[in-house]
């Protein structure tokens, strides 16, 4: 498979290189979005990590990034461009979130390379949710209802693992440096298929020096992935499909693997779907193992307002003996377009996370609701 995928690239490189010298101009295109939510806050909590504390009331929560995607055409049909993503909002300066080069063309696909998500990832279908929600399958609920052990809650809040959101990956690796190839679309199947050599974490921190496969936990990472989209007779339909795995250095642990399921209907602007997700990180006696899933409806009013309801479902293992984090969540959520990529909702959410006596938490619950309004641009 690796050759072969070499051998397409550099057949794809020696094409544009034999291209005859013409003008092509790039096109420096950037956009990006920043969501900006003010809620009201009401949290109860029974996790000892709690105790004195006091989450309820109003706060604004803020979500926004900058993306530089410059690209050109060359005679040949090649296209070549980059994708940087700069983070608007985090624990300090300025973030490169994702970047990455690309190469693509209609009859050659695409080949991305940098620090990106896997193509399992991408090509993944979850619940669909009206847009200026809080968003349940991820952890920005955690904005207003502090679920996680780190903001003094009782979840693990694993990123990027199946307890907290469908949206997985192997191990929790998020945008580490990765190869990535996708087919073009077949009658609106895509295929895709990425390797990573090492994990690693964002783009700004992950560019220095060669990789020592022995000195991190997990190591040649893998994911396939599968995508379907078409219309039929007014009926829109999405699947997805994928798998993932990687080698591990860590002792008494086996390799990790991941896999996911995720469909949505659309009809007569209803749209209804879901997704499912595990994470079997190896650990002894499955501690460690994650799963959760995703279920959602929404529908598009005639004229500028669109209304949906979704919920996400998540547990953990703990510990040996049966250790359980379990998280759930509900949400409402109205949205109404302003204009060209500005739009304003209003929403209502519910979050909860629980421990049971085997968790090394003991029994414990935190929960909470939140009430909130947001103003969403993208550009």
């Amino acid at each position: 498979m690796k050759k072969q995928l070499l051998c397409t690239s550099a057949i794809a490189l020696g094409c544009a290189i034999a291209a005859p010298v013409s003008a092509q101009e790039w096109d420096m295109d950037w956009g990006g979005y920043y969501n900006t939510h003010v809620g009201i806050a009401s949290v109860s909590t029974s996790a000892s990590l709690g105790t004195g504390t006091d989450y309820d009331g109003v706060d604004v929560f803020q979500n926004g990034e900058i993306h530089f995607t410059p690209s050109v055409t060359l005679d040949n049909g090649m296209t070549f461009g980059i994708n940087v993503q700069y983070e608007a909002k985090n624990s300090g300066g300025a973030i490169v979130d994702e970047s990455f080069a690309s190469i693509s063309s209609d009859t050659l696909g695409r080949i991305d390379l940098g620090n990106e998500n896997s193509a399992g990832y991408k090509l993944s279908v979850a619940a669909p949710q009206v847009a200026g929600g809080i968003g349940i399958n991820s952890p920005s609920v955690s904005a207003f209802i502090p679920l996680s052990i780190s903001q003094g809650g009782n979840q693990p809040w694993n990123f990027r693992q199946a307890a907290v959101s469908s949206w997985t990956e192997v191990g929790g690796n998020n945008d580490v440096q990765r190869i990535t190839y996708y087919t073009p679309s077949f009658n609106g199947l895509t295929l895709g298929v990425s390797y990573a050599a090492v994990q690693g974490t964002n783009a700004g921190s992950t560019n220095n020096g060669a990789p020592d496969r022995n000195a991190t936990v997990l190591r040649d990472i893998f994911d396939l992935g599968a995508g379907y989209s078409q219309s039929f007779n007014g009926v829109d339909l999405s699947l997805s499909a994928r798998w993932g795995t990687a080698d591990t250095n860590a002792v008494g642990v086996s390799d990790p693997e991941v896999w996911a399921l995720g469909a949505v209907i659309g009809v007569s602007g209803f749209q209804f779907g879901g997704s499912y997700a595990e994470n079997d990180n190896g650990g002894a006696g499955g501690v460690g193992d994650q799963e959760g899933w995703s279920l959602g409806a929404t529908y598009d009013i005639a004229g500028p307002w669109s209304v949906g309801f979704d919920t996400y479902q998540g547990e953990v293992t703990t510990a040996l003996g049966g250790g359980k984090a379990e998280y759930e969540a509900y949400q409402l959520v109205g949205n109404r377009s302003l204009g060209a990529g500005v739009s304003w909702s209003v929403y209502a959410a519910y979050a909860e996370g629980t421990t049971n006596a085997a968790d090394p938490m003991g029994v414990s619950k935190v929960d909470g609701t939140v009430v909130g309004t947001s103003i969403n641009l993208s550009f």
